[in-house]
């Protein structure tokens, strides 16, 4: 890998790596699942594919049935319950690595936030980028 990105959980038991020059795209998710997931305003996810992951250590996955009737499935850390990746069952074949268990997450460029509807006022849409009501048809 060229351009290797790290990241992990908090306790160093699960620990994964991708090539940058794989990203797809970077956003902020502000649904009333992320929030409740993250415990924070919103989810900023990094979209890649499955194939240019690669994870070291045990996820533990909880699956829900999100507000647009896709089936997301949330891994943590099985030991300190960091929240690390996730993916849409019908779309296995990208995943979202949570922005905040990236060693390094200084060259993200977010790209739009979803479900703008549902973002709180104290973690407000960003105005300079692309916004939605829900998820977009493409990404």
């Amino acid at each position: 890998m060229t351009n290797k990105v790290e990241g992990g959980c908090l306790c160093g038991l699960v620990r994964y790596n991708f090539d940058k020059d794989d990203v797809i795209s970077s956003h902020h998710c502000h649904c009333k699942d992320c929030q409740k997931s993250t415990g924070s305003g919103k989810a900023t996810i990094v979209l890649i594919p499955s194939s240019s992951v690669v994870i070291k250590g045990e996820i533990k996955f909880f699956s829900v049935t999100g507000k647009d009737g896709g089936h997301v499935n949330r891994g943590f850390c099985h030991e300190c319950g960091s929240p690390l990746i996730s993916f849409v069952e019908e779309m296995k074949e990208i995943k979202f690595i949570k922005a905040g268990s990236l060693d390094d997450s200084s060259w993200i460029k977010v790209k739009s936030s979803f479900w703008n509807t549902t973002a709180e006022n104290w973690s407000p849409v960003d105005d300079e980028i692309d916004s939605f009501t829900h998820n977009p048809n493409n990404l």
